[in-house]
C-alpha cells in the first residue's frame, strides 16, 4: 500500500531527467500517472531535447511499477494543449490530485545578446507554461477538495546569476506564482509548494552549451573537460559536483505526501550546500 493509491498525477517534463524520477516516484507511493512533454526540439534552444521515444519510456517504467500511466506530447505554452492534457486526464482517471509542474528549458546569453525569441521561449516555457496548467487543475482539484501542486523552481531563483537573465527571471516568477495562488487557494483543500534545485545532471545541464560557458578558454570543450572545471572550481558538497534527478524527488515527494496539507507556499531549496550562502 502507498501514500497516494487512487490518486492521479500530472508530471510535466515527464519524458527524461527529473520528471522522469518524480513520475516513477509517484506510481512507487500508488499514484496513476499521467506524463506529458513537448518531445520536440525548440528554436533557441541549442541543445536536444527529449523525444516520443522517451516519453513511451517513462510510460513504460511507470507501468512497470503496476501503476496506469498516459503519455500525452503536449506543448504546454499553448492553452489548447494544456486543456487537452486536463481533459485527457480526466477522461481516462476521472479525478486530478497531483500536478508536479517540472517542464523546463534554458539557453545562454547576455541580456545584451538574448534575443525576443530567446527571451520569449524560456518564458512562456518556464512560467507561462506553468500559470496554465495551474489555472488548468485548480477547478478540479477545488471541487474534490483536495490537491497538491509542486513547481519546480531552481537556484536560479535564490540570487543572480550572469548569462541566463531569460531562466533566473522565469523562475523567480515561479517562486512568486506559487505563493500568490497558495493564497487563493487556501482552505480549499489544495496546496501548492516550489521545490528549488541546483544544478541536475539531465539534458538540461550537460550539453554543449554549458560546457562552451563554462569552459571558454577550450575549444569544443567535452564532458570531461566541463567535469575537470567543476572539480576545480570546488564546485558542489561532499564531493558531488550537481545533483541526481533522485535528489529533487525526495523534495517533490515531501510535498505531495503532505496528507494533512500543512505546508504551502513554500520554497524547498536543494542547494547541494549553496543554501549556506544564500538567503
Amino acid at each position: 500500500m502507498g501514500v497516494l493509491d487512487g490518486q492521479v498525477a500530472i508530471v510535466t517534463g515527464g519524458a527524461r531527467g527529473q520528471g522522469r524520477s518524480h513520475a516513477i516516484a509517484l506510481a512507487r507511493e500508488g499514484a496513476a500517472v499521467v506524463v506529458a512533454d513537448i518531445a520536440a526540439d525548440m528554436p533557441t534552444i541549442d541543445y536536444p531535447l527529449a523525444t516520443p521515444a522517451e516519453l513511451e519510456e517513462t510510460v513504460r517504467l511507470v507501468e512497470k511499477e503496476d501503476r496506469r500511466a498516459l503519455g500525452l506530447q503536449a506543448d504546454l505554452r499553448n492553452t489548447a494543449a494544456v486543456q487537452g492534457v486536463v481533459d485527457a486526464t480526466l477522461a481516462e482517471f476521472g479525478r486530478i490530485d497531483i500536478l508536479v509542474a517540472n517542464h523546463g528549458v534554458i539557453n545562454y546569453g547576455t541580456v545584451e545578446n538574448t534575443t525576443d525569441e530567446m527571451w520569449e521561449t524560456v518564458l512562456a516555457t518556464n512560467i507561462t507554461g506553468y500559470f496554465k496548467m495551474m489555472r488548468a487543475v485548480i477547478p478540479t482539484m477545488r471541487a474534490q477538495n483536495y490537491g497538491r501542486i509542486v513547481c519546480t523552481a531552481s537556484f536560479g531563483a535564490r540570487g543572480g546569476f550572469p548569462n541566463l537573465p531569460a531562466y533566473t527571471a522565469a523562475k523567480w516568477g515561479v517562486i512568486g506564482l506559487a505563493k500568490g495562488t497558495a493564497l487563493e487557494v487556501q482552505n480549499s483543500g489544495i496546496t501548492i509548494n516550489v521545490v528549488a534545485p541546483a544544478a541536475v545532471g539531465t539534458g538540461l545541464f550537460l550539453n554543449q552549451p554549458t560546457y562552451n560557458l563554462f569552459c571558454p578558454d577550450i575549444e569544443n570543450p567535452t564532458r570531461d573537460d566541463f567535469e575537470a572545471r567543476l572539480v576545480q572550481n570546488n564546485a558542489g558538497l561532499n564531493g558531488r559536483r550537481y545533483l541526481d534527478p533522485e535528489h529533487v524527488t525526495r523534495a517533490v515527494m515531501f510535498h505531495v505526501t503532505d496528507v494533512d496539507g500543512v505546508m504551502t507556499g513554500q520554497v524547498t531549496d536543494v542547494g547541494l550546500g549553496a543554501s549556506a550562502l544564500r538567503w
